[in-house]
């Protein structure tokens, strides 16, 4: 037999049910209306002044009107009369439950459309089989069975939300919500509403409670990109949230239990931002437990092909237009630029591409019309080159290289370094 709930706590007075919901965050609340001390709809009225978002069911004995509008003011969603049979309270229940998880559905629903293409975003499989991407599926599928905080650094563009719906995948969340959040893409003054959510009349406007993108994700996980962006008050609060695992949606006077795994994204370079003043530290110190770093797309060789053909037949079949052939030229003059836009201009050239039904070569970089230079001297002037650029640390310059560190020291030995 399916069981109903999955977990059932059980208070025998007001006072132990304010203990249990301080405590966890339910989904479901049975209340009866008389209790002693404290009535049902006296306690529940106060819970959502509090900021209780916990479905209600009221238990009463008494049938009439008056209690049936004051049970629904205080903030029932449904209204059981005693005596009942089993079945009555459990198709209760199985409404509470499926309309708050629709309602759930609903709101990262919403929030998936209005943050662009629906059909690329949930992209989860990172594509390519060079050593680079190789490394970052090793680092990703290590640290999957960890709720330790993951931070995916690199430039704009480089995939760094599809790595983070990889990790998703390969964790035992999978099959709860992943949340995607763009924080350069909402104004500073909703960003802390839209995470975090509000009571009822917390500001002009805010007629009716509403559940944050943070409570919605619960059980999943939540995909901040670009946290360099945050502001003070919307870092200090994210600080808090990691440090305490909970959150006070605005308004409301109590927090809430959160049950979310946290990734991190951003192109910036984190410690010249707290260098700057513009990132706590502290709250670096906190999110850059473990780092990824996405390599550049024009590191990562062939894989930049395999990822125009993925366009070729995602955006073909998008756009209602035919396929076309990425033939000798079109691969050449692929692999040779270097898309500073990395994987959105590629994505970009593909579209344009489809649209004309020739692949616009001449708009990417010409080839090189002087001597071929030997593939050794350049690796030795761009790993020299970053070296300089960073002081001689090789770890950095590995990473802004796209290669591993193994990688440097074999170079500097063999020259001598």
């Amino acid at each position: 037999m399916t069981p109903h709930c999955l977990d059932v706590a059980q208070a025998g007075s007001a006072e132990e049910a304010e203990a249990l919901v301080a405590a966890r965050m339910f989904d479901v609340v049975i209340l009866d209306n008389r209790m002693p001390g404290t009535s049902g709809l006296e306690w529940l009225a106060e819970q959502r002044r509090r900021g209780s978002l916990s479905d209600t069911i009221i238990m009463t004995a008494f049938a009439d009107l008056d209690t049936a509008i004051e049970a629904m003011r205080a903030g029932a969603v449904d209204f059981v009369l005693k005596p009942f049979r089993s079945n009555q309270i459990l198709n209760a229940v199985r409404r509470c439950v499926e309309l708050a998880a629709m309602r759930r559905e609903n709101a990262l629903l919403r929030h998936e459309l209005s943050t662009g293409d629906p059909g690329r975003s949930r992209r989860a499989r990172l594509i390519g089989d060079s050593a680079q991407v190789e490394e970052v599926r090793r680092m990703l599928a290590r640290v999957a069975r960890v709720p330790t905080p993951v931070l995916i650094t690199g430039e704009s563009g480089t995939g760094k939300e599809v790595a983070a719906r990889h990790l998703h995948g390969l964790s035992e969340r999978a099959h709860a919500p992943f949340v995607p959040v763009n924080c350069a893409a909402i104004p500073a003054e909703m960003l802390e509403i839209e995470l975090f959510g509000h009571t009822r009349g917390a500001f002009p406007g805010a007629e009716a409670p509403r559940e944050g993108l943070l409570v919605s994700a619960q059980g999943g996980t939540v995909f901040l990109d670009e946290i360099g962006e945050l502001s003070a008050s919307a870092q200090t609060a994210l600080l808090r949230v990691i440090e305490d695992r909970t959150i006070r949606p605005i308004g409301a006077e109590r927090e809430l239990p959160l049950d979310i795994r946290l990734v991190f994204a951003t192109s910036k370079h984190l410690p010249d931002e707290v260098a700057a003043g513009r990132f706590r530290e502290d709250l670096w110190f906190r999110v850059n437990v473990l780092e990824i770093h996405m390599p550049p797309l024009r590191r990562r060789g062939a894989d930049t092909v395999d990822l125009a053909r993925l366009f070729v037949e995602e955006l073909s079949a998008q756009l209602g237009l035919p396929r076309i052939e990425i033939d000798a030229a079109a691969r050449a003059a692929i692999l040779r630029h270097d898309w500073p836009g990395n994987i959105r201009e590629l994505r970009n050239f593909v579209e344009r591409a489809l649209i004309f039904a020739r692949f616009p070569i001449e708009q990417l970089s010409p080839a090189p019309s002087g001597p071929i230079e030997p593939l050794d001297d350049v690796e030795r002037r761009e790993i020299l080159a970053a070296l300089e650029a960073t002081g001689g640390n090789r770890a950095e310059a590995a990473r802004r290289l796209g290669v591993s560190r193994k990688t440097i020291d074999r170079k500097c030995a063999a020259w001598g370094l």
